[in-house]
């Protein structure tokens, strides 16, 4: 007796150990890229969220009171722009560099230089303190590298890119 029950007792553990693999390549391994390219959306949104909490200490702390720096918003927005342009219009058949793609870097370089150069300008004419284009700056620096980091994960041409929108 006590062998059938150990016997029926392993039989049942194949069976849910069958049953529990079964499941997983049913129903979540077709979700495993999208949870990847959630988590990744997830850490990418989160250090946005810390490069403007950077851009809005600088503005809005009390020894600093100044709203300048804001400015640096439409750096963020213009940014990736002609990168958009030049992978819609380009051909990704030719492997060597192509004009429209090096003219959208030479374009998305020239904005970021203005953005990390505006605070640097403002605090030179005494419009703002140091502190806050410290501040500014290091929140341009987590801004860009997320954004950065959008292309890096998007840019490719599988079904999660940024391509499709």
């Amino acid at each position: 007796m006590f062998s059938r029950t150990r016997t029926s007792r392993t039989s049942f553990r194949a069976n849910l150990k069958n049953l529990t693999l079964t499941l997983r390549r049913t129903y979540w391994q077709p979700f495993e890229n999208i949870t990847g390219t959630l988590q990744t959306l997830v850490g990418l949104s989160f250090s946005g969220a810390i490069g403007l909490t950077f851009l809005l200490l600088g503005c809005a702390l009390e020894q600093y009171g100044v709203y300048w720096p804001m400015f640096v918003l439409i750096f963020y927005v213009l940014s990736p722009i002609p990168t958009f342009i030049s992978r819609r219009l380009s051909d990704d058949s030719d492997s060597s560099s192509n004009a429209c793609r090096e003219l959208a870097y030479f374009l998305t370089t020239g904005i970021v230089v203005s953005a990390f150069g505006l605070p640097i300008v403002l605090a030179r004419i005494n419009t703002i303190q140091w502190g806050a284009c410290g501040l500014v700056m290091t929140g341009n620096a987590v801004i860009f590298l997320t954004i950065l980091g959008f292309f890096v994960v998007f840019g490719g041409g599988d079904d999660f890119s940024w391509e499709q929108w």
